[in-house]
């Protein structure tokens, strides 16, 4: 895949940039080293100082930043300039709180004395260079909730962007730069996916984090697995929202077509399996697919669009794949299921909002992510049938439930599979609550301090009397 800035919404190709060759690795790889050998060394003051700065200059380019992103991969304006704010409340909580997170931990007293220790205690050291593969989809964020506590920990980072976010990934490594840090603290590499597995076996290189798709993750983690190094991964989500009788029937429908539709449906967290119970369904059903359709779809640099075009064009076929599959197999299409005909979306890779009923075990959108603005309603008889749906999946990333009943609401905590429970609301992450999945959605967390301590040393410091 070549590194290059193409437009979504109408497929131009606007900017190509040369990959980096092995000597322009080795250099790099060789100043991130040098640099953590020094920057492990700073205090918290001045990682916070630096962390701060950068979200100053964050804010002072989130126009600008947000229009590189909608140009790059297509979100619309309104919710790229929503994340570059969230990446710099994220750099301010975490330069206020990393210290807090990694504050030395004395066991119990009764403990330490029956280790016959005269002090013992649990140290937090920084494990070095990381090298981060990180994803298209929210170009800032999915590298700013690795970065700000990887820095606030004390490692340094080697950046492997998504090909088609090149510029993107050039302004976060000129952020981080403007804002202060060293040399070598922070530096994008724009290279091929084939280049990762010699970066990440080079013995400088000490763990790596990889948010994207299965197979990628697959990979990066047999790698780092046979050179024995910490891994991080999030990968994708085939998340379950389900709702109950006594939801807030509209409530629940409005809060749904967001989650389905957030960053042109493109997201992991984003609500896919729409699982309602059979007193509910046919309200729900009128709502959602009214909300659905009442979409803008359109240029994501206009105010007022809602779902822009997908990133790429192989993005968009796979989806009308599923969609294709499911409508062969049986599946109702409530709103949707074609490609727009506005001659004004015609150059671009739009999907439109798509509703599908009558989704069966039989079909691949039953079990395989769709990253797009396609949602699958299901029509479940009782709670049991809704958890054993939900759980129906390869996936473990996060999940939704919709009810007023503090019972059913015990009996989805202790059931769902997965590595988040949002109950009346919609999956989103947060800073200060851990983030990640379970099966196939990957494994460790990412943001508050589980996020902060997946990449640091945990030390037990023993003195004998």
């Amino acid at each position: 895949m070549p590194i290059a800035t193409v437009n979504p919404a109408d497929g131009r190709t606007l900017k190509t940039f040369d990959p980096l060759d092995e000597k322009d690795i080795e250099r790099r790889i060789a100043t991130a080293s040098s640099a953590f050998a020094d920057y492990r060394s700073t205090g918290y003051a001045r990682r916070a100082e630096l962390l701060r700065r950068a979200a100053e200059l964050l804010e002072r380019d989130r126009d600008s930043i947000a229009r590189t992103m909608t140009t790059e991969m297509g979100k619309p304006l309104a919710q790229a300039r929503a994340e570059a704010a969230k990446c710099a409340k994220t750099m301010r909580w975490y330069a206020e709180n990393a210290e807090r997170l990694l504050a030395d931990e004395l066991p119990r007293p009764e403990d330490v004395e029956d280790s016959g220790a005269a002090r013992v205690r649990v140290v937090y050291r920084p494990l070095g260079v990381v090298l981060a593969v990180m994803p298209w989809n929210f170009p800032l964020w999915q590298v700013v909730r690795f970065a700000a506590p990887a820095l606030m920990a004390g490692n340094v980072a080697l950046l492997k962007h998504a090909s088609n976010v090149p510029q993107t990934a050039l302004y976060l490594e000129d952020l981080f730069r403007e804002a202060g840090y060293p040399p070598g603290c922070f530096q994008t590499l724009l290279i091929g996916s084939g280049a990762v597995e010699g970066i990440l076996r080079d013995s400088r290189v000490s763990a790596a984090t990889l948010t994207g798709s299965e197979g990628a993750g697959r990979s990066v983690a047999a790698i780092a697995g046979d050179e024995i190094k910490k891994t991080v991964l999030e990968l994708g989500g085939s998340d379950p929202f389900v709702v109950m009788p006594s939801a807030d029937l509209e409530q629940a429908a409005r809060t749904a077509v967001t989650a389905r539709v957030q960053n042109n449906g493109q997201s992991c967290i984003a609500a896919k399996r729409f699982i309602v119970h059979e007193e509910a369904y046919e309200a729900f059903s009128v709502y959602f697919t009214a909300g659905m359709r009442a979409l803008t779809v359109g240029d994501p640099t206009a105010e007022g669009t809602d779902v822009g075009p997908l990133a790429s064009e192989q993005g968009r076929a796979d989806l009308e794949e599923l969609v294709e599959d499911a409508k062969a197999k049986g599946a109702v299409v409530l709103c949707g299921g074609e490609r727009p005909a506005e001659e004004a979306l015609a150059a671009g890779w739009y999907y439109p909002p798509t509703v599908l009923a009558e989704v069966t075990p039989e079909m691949r959108i039953h079990r395989e992510e769709t990253f797009g603005p396609v949602a699958c309603l299901y029509r479940v008889p009782d709670i049991s049938a809704a958890v054993s749906v939900a759980n129906d999946t390869s996936f473990g990333l996060s999940s939704n439930v919709w009810t007023r009943e503090e019972a059913e609401v015990a009996r989805f905590e202790r059931s769902l599979e997965a590595g988040g429970i949002y109950v009346n609301g919609m999956t989103a992450s947060h800073p200060a609550f851990p983030f990640g999945g379970i099966k196939r959605s990957g494994y460790g967390r990412e943001l508050a301090g589980h996020g902060i301590r997946e990449f640091c040393n945990a030390t037990t410091v023993w003195e004998g009397v």
